[in-house]
């Protein structure tokens, strides 16, 4: 199969540059190629520094989206830019070969201003910010954002004494000025210097095109320098700096990580051999983290939190995941806390050892309550029927196969009631439920025996007037939220039970196209766009 592999990239000289040095690399081998440039978030918000949008990937996310909707086949990034962690489908494809991965002080008039209690440094970083600041402690540092060619004309045009690049970048565009300093005293950004191929995991054309760019030495280090930023769960919003250099058999990693303010400063350097340096990255990062990162990184992460909680506009009642936040439209803020806490029950083994023949869950609380009281092993459940995809895959990969499962508990019952085995369920279930399965399985005469292995709690919190929308998961959370603010927002509900729950006191209801909290999240994200 020949086809022509479309390269996505920002539309900046520096990302343009990348992309077409890409395109040559593959022309050479006979590849055919075309740029399709596109703008990325962190292009167009120009008015706040990277940590403050209080997300990751803002330079790539852009592209995530066009790849996974079919419009791009590659994406070439400055891999400093790239989240720790791809999208789902999306992988890496190469590393070109390193470039200049140092960072680059650019100064007016003279260089003096050094010696001086007095100066101002521009810098969109905040790692650059901090490690300036724990050098330079009394100096001032003024945000600067845009791309490389504007943020040299605004300092061009300002009163700053400097502001700082990386080398890399204007080395490659040819506007590196002469009044520059390199600066070899602070650790890059993990990953600086080097330019990322990604595509799609089931792309063999492309990814067998692709590996022939790949420079395994860059590709080795930039993967120990990015496992060390992983592990301490950094990004845009953490000052971390990571440097791995081969020399001859050995591998020698670098790291740091310091408070915003640049007061705390928390280094680590190990050296391992080639072969045996897998786990570098891993463990530089716990020495820092042992030695006062955790705070340090806790401390950051709560005024992160802090800041997306005061600028948020939607608040999600069950507490989201680390990827189900980077699922989020780059214009849209979620914040998120369970409005529900779930507590396993103590049943007796006489109970759970007993053979069922139909046996009915309607959601995973109730599968990990179980597991909580007894061993899979010994349960003897003949008939296994359950609400919810998840549910069903939690059920089958923990406990044994599942006969039937539904959407719903209302169409799991009336299914029961046509193809059941015996006229007796067992329904391991909450406290607080819906009655519907119940109510139509005894209207049939078919026997439900309740066993409550599970407690739901409520514990709402009072939302600010700000909060315009909020997604549930369950009835339950929507009861919740009841105890204690207003149904006079918009309420994103994850399937048709919890929205008939929503619709007996909110105006705007909006249910997602399929019932999982990533289908919920994309609704979100649509009515944001429109």
């Amino acid at each position: 199969m020949s086809k022509t592999i479309r390269i996505g990239t920002r539309d900046s000289e520096l990302a343009l540059w990348q992309a077409n040095t890409v395109k040559n690399k593959l022309n050479e081998l006979g590849y055919a190629t075309e740029i399709i440039a596109v703008k990325s978030t962190g292009d167009l918000i120009l008015d706040k520094p990277l940590h403050e949008l209080g997300i990751t990937g803002v330079f790539t996310k852009t592209l995530d989206v066009a790849m996974l909707k079919g419009e791009i086949d590659i994406a070439v990034h400055s891999m400093k830019d790239v989240p720790t962690v791809l999208p789902q489908g999306i992988v890496q494809a190469a590393v070109l070969e390193r470039g200049n991965h140092f960072d680059i002080l650019v100064y007016k008039n003279n260089e003096e201003f050094l010696g001086h209690r007095d100066a101002t440094i521009a810098t969109g970083s905040l790692r650059r910010r901090a490690q300036w600041l724990n050098r330079y402690p009394t100096h001032s540092l003024v945000d600067l954002r845009g791309n490389v060619n504007s943020r040299m004309q605004k300092l061009n045009d300002s009163e700053w004494n400097g502001a700082i690049f990386a080398a890399a970048g204007l080395e490659r565009i040819g506007i590196e000025p002469e009044n520059t300093i390199g600066l070899t005293w602070m650790l890059p950004a993990p990953a600086q210097g080097t330019v990322m191929v990604v595509a799609m995991h089931d792309d063999e054309y492309v990814l067998d095109a692709c590996s022939s760019l790949n420079h395994e030495p860059t590709e080795i280090c930039t993967k120990l320098e990015r496992e060390f930023l992983n592990k301490l769960e950094g990004g845009c919003t953490a000052p971390i700096g990571a440097l791995a250099k081969i020399n001859e058999e050995e591998i020698t990693l670098q790291g740091v990580l310091l408070s915003v303010d640049g007061g705390k400063k928390l280094e680590a350097e190990l050296t391992a051999p080639l072969g045996k340096h897998e786990n570098l990255g891993i463990d530089c990062a716990n020495s820092i983290l042992s030695r006062g990162g955790k705070r340090v990184m806790s401390e950051m992460q709560k005024a992160t939190l802090k800041n997306n909680a005061d600028n948020a506009t939607i608040f999600s009642t069950k507490k989201l995941t680390h990827d189900q936040q980077n699922r989020v439209n780059d214009k849209v803020i979620i914040d998120s806390e369970d409005f529900i806490k779930i507590s396993p029950n103590r049943l007796s083994a006489a109970i759970l050892k007993q053979e069922y023949q139909n046996v009915v869950i309607t959601s995973q609380n109730a599968v990990d309550a179980l597991l909580k009281n007894i061993s899979a092993d010994e349960l003897q459940f003949k008939n296994i029927y359950c609400v919810g995809r998840k549910t069903k895959r939690l059920i089958e990969k923990s406990i044994g196969p599942v006969k039937h499962s539904e959407r719903n508990a209302k169409k799991l019952a009336t299914h029961l009631v046509d193809f059941i085995e015996g006229i007796k369920v067992t329904y391991f279930c909450s406290n607080i439920r819906r009655d519907e399965l119940t109510d139509i399985l005894t209207a049939n005469n078919i026997q439900v025996n309740e066993q409550v292995i599970y407690d739901t709690k409520y514990v709402a919190q009072a939302l600010d007037e700000n909060i315009k929308a909020v997604l549930f998961c369950s009835p339950s959370a929507i009861a919740s939220f009841l105890t204690v603010n207003e149904a006079n927002k918009i309420a994103y509900c994850i399937g048709e039970t919890t929205a008939k729950e929503a619709r007996k006191t909110f105006k705007d209801v909006r249910v997602a196209k399929i019932p999982t909290v990533e289908s919920l999240i994309d609704l979100v994200n649509e009515d944001a766009i429109g």
